[in-house]
């Protein structure tokens, strides 16, 4: 397991603290593989699109590259472990990424008008 960069903690937009507990880079695949740990103690598990943006901000990557695996929350603690993969291209999103994931993260660029 390797720790790339110094950000281990931050916050995200409702107060919540996210902690980064693996950071691991797969080169096979051509991904950032982060698992974090978020204390949202009385407040709702954070949204998928708010996590990828944060996401996107404190990592310097582009919104298209970055998905949320999963987000589950333990109940009565405030507390939810999420899976988060950081892609080197789209195009390696498009390979690896099922299409429910990107379906669920709101399509590749989510901030684009659907036609």
């Amino acid at each position: 397991m390797s720790m790339q960069g110094q950000v281990k903690r931050f916050e995200l937009e409702d107060g919540s603290i996210a902690e980064v507990v693996r950071d691991f880079y797969n080169p096979l695949v051509g991904r950032r593989e982060l698992t974090l740990v978020i204390n949202h103690a009385l407040k709702p598990t954070p949204m998928r699109i708010s996590l990828r943006m944060k996401i996107a901000e404190v990592y310097g990557a582009d919104i298209t590259r970055v998905y949320v695996k999963s987000i589950t929350t333990e109940y009565g603690l405030g507390r939810s472990t999420a899976r988060i993969n950081i892609y080197d291209s789209v195009e390696r999103v498009k390979a690896f990424e099922p299409e429910y994931i990107i379906e669920r993260n709101g399509g590749i660029n989510p901030f684009e008008e659907a036609e």
